[in-house]
């Protein structure tokens, strides 16, 4: 994580609190609102009502976690449903409807998105900033009637996913990877979202080590998102691919669904 990082106070209770807890455990001091702030700091503070973190001196929209409007609202109304890459790649065109575990949590999108269609998604997230963001947009989608039932099906563990995955007993249907992949474009605005999260996360370094131990947990398959032009995760051939427009989903399939 960037150490040139302030955390704003909030009005929000709940916000607050959470804030609180960061710079405890960031060892970062509270950061006076009307204190003049450099650019580029990376600044955690309060967004109409949601967490959010920004970087000074930028036109940028703050990043957050919405899973009621913005996009994901409009993804889960015109997305596609089960027809949708990231469906088939879980199985659930298959008729199953897989318990997954998330352990590249990030913002929570695509683990939204596999709620919405009926699985069970647990999200694990090593970033204590990003996590908190995540944390904080299911406590806006439990408060909002149209997808708190949606939101039920989400949980958030605050762990190092290669840590966790190589210490548990627990097993999922489906384990669900996307390590981050530097991106080097400068022109896509998309980039910039993408440059803020490694100065939050540092680079994936170790991203190759996620496979291994996905395959151990996992009961039916391991998918794993990547660029279209990416190196296969730890140098493993997956055992199909699934090709989007952006992106790709490489299957490591273990055994089919429903079979012991």
């Amino acid at each position: 994580m960037s150490t040139h990082c302030l955390i704003l106070p909030a009005s929000h209770l709940d916000i607050q609190k959470t804030l609180e807890s960061l710079a405890q455990q960031l060892c970062i001091d509270f950061h006076p609102d009307n204190a003049p702030i450099p650019d580029g700091v990376i600044v955690v503070s309060e967004h109409s009502g949601a967490l959010s973190v920004a970087r000074s001196g930028n036109k940028d929209k703050p990043i957050l976690v919405d899973f009621v409007g913005g996009k994901a609202g409009h993804r889960r109304k015109f997305g596609g449903g089960k027809g949708q890459d990231i469906a088939k790649a879980v199985g659930l065109n298959k008729g199953a409807t897989p318990s997954v575990l998330d352990a590249t949590g990030g913002l929570g999108r695509d683990g939204f998105v596999l709620a919405t269609l009926g699985c069970n998604v647990t999200l694990l997230e090593r970033s204590p900033i990003v996590a908190a963001l995540l944390e904080d947009g299911l406590r806006r989608g439990l408060a909002d009637n149209e997808i708190s039932d949606i939101a039920k099906r989400m949980s958030l563990m605050k762990h190092n996913a290669i840590d966790w995955m190589t210490s548990t007993d627990q097993r999922y249907d489906v384990v669900y990877l996307d390590p981050m992949f530097p991106h080097r474009e400068k022109s896509a605005l998309v980039k910039k979202e993408m440059r803020l999260f490694q100065d939050l996360l540092g680079e994936d370094l170790d991203a190759d080590q996620l496979l291994q131990p996905a395959l151990v947990i996992a009961r039916y398959r391991v998918v794993v998102k990547r660029p279209k032009l990416a190196p296969d995760l730890n140098g493993q051939v997956p055992t199909y691919r699934l090709e989007g427009k952006s992106c790709r989903y490489d299957i490591y399939a273990l055994k089919a669904f429903g079979s012991e």
